[in-house]
């Protein structure tokens, strides 16, 4: 019996799928980087407030997106409409706090805390606002899914000034240690924080070493498609290497916006990179500029590219 049941079940699920359908393990075809049987296949439905890009709008959008996904210790001040009260973004706090207020006042927010209610730019706002009306010393999260409300873009403006840290000492530069309890956390902290630098001139370039490799992460802000295609002219005519023996080897895709992967040789640093990755973003955006429909050789790097994206939110 058992093993029958066994060779029904292989029958069925070599059954071909109509046209258009998803199995419930694939991706979301929505693009919510969810599995479609926690998405719009549930029967519960998808988050009422899932955005694709949820942080359009906001400013230094592809850095808010770098400090989220990859950039282990930063922070950037936020700059309050009709507030002048401090605020800092961090990549990380401690323990994961979503926000700190701290004794002087200053609000402390979390970018690298997952909420799970569908548009985290939302989900930020609403801990932010709260955070703004709690008592000094406080921890402020969210229990519950904070509906309606304002987004990150709506509370802030300005530009966004990022400063990648070598660890997390930011933490505690005003906090006594008297039983050495908070340099054994630090300690445990900056060991798995990967050494990151952000390039100048350009907007969220980051080198980054982990164990003997080297790479550059670069979040884009063009549409999908039309960065895709222009990565595949360039990547045709072997012009998207940056220093010599770097490969472009892949991409992220998290947010509603692309980071395309540079592998990089050995012992590059950062510094080597600056002059390159300038030529290359005027490189590329005259490549963004051409309308013309994609040759053979292109489209087969487009389908190259396309294969080696990894969704990550």
């Amino acid at each position: 019996m058992g093993k029958r049941s066994r060779v029904k079940a292989r029958s069925v699920e070599g059954t071909p799928r109509a046209e258009g359908e998803v199995g419930p393990r694939e991706p979301c075809p929505c693009g919510s980087g969810r599995r479609y049987k926690a998405c719009h296949g549930n029967p519960a439905g998808a988050p009422a407030a899932w955005s694709a890009r949820p942080f359009a709008g906001l400013p230094g959008e592809c850095d808010v997106i770098a400090m989220r996904e990859f950039v282990p210790s930063a922070t950037a001040p936020l700059h309050l409409k009709g507030s002048d009260r401090e605020v800092l973004l961090c990549t990380l706090l401690p323990g994961a706090a979503p926000a700190l207020v701290r004794e002087n006042g200053a609000v402390w927010l979390g970018l690298q805390v997952q909420h799970a209610y569908g548009d985290p730019s939302r989900d930020l706002g609403a801990v932010l606002e709260a955070a703004l009306d709690a008592e000094p010393g406080t921890v402020v999260g969210l229990t519950a899914d904070p509906g309606d409300g304002a987004r990150l873009q709506d509370l802030v403006e300005g530009d966004l000034e990022v400063s990648v840290h070598d660890g997390f000492g930011f933490w505690v530069d005003d906090v006594e240690d008297a039983d050495g309890s908070v340099a054994a956390a630090l300690e445990q902290a900056n060991a798995a924080a990967a050494p990151t630098a952000r390039l100048e001139g350009v907007e969220a370039a980051y080198w980054t070493s982990l164990g003997d490799r080297e790479f550059l992460r670069w979040v884009r802000p063009e549409d999908e498609d039309a960065l895709l295609d222009a990565l595949a002219r360039l990547h045709a005519a072997r012009e998207d290497h940056l220093v010599e023996g770097a490969r472009l080897i892949g991409m992220f895709r998290a947010h509603g916006v692309l980071a395309p992967v540079w592998d990089l040789p050995p012992g590059t640093g950062p510094e080597p990179l600056t002059a390159p990755v300038a030529e290359f973003d005027r490189r590329l955006a005259e490549t963004l500029a051409d309308a013309r429909p994609l040759h053979t050789a292109e489209r087969a790097a487009r389908s190259g590219l396309t294969s080696r994206q990894l969704t990550i939110r």
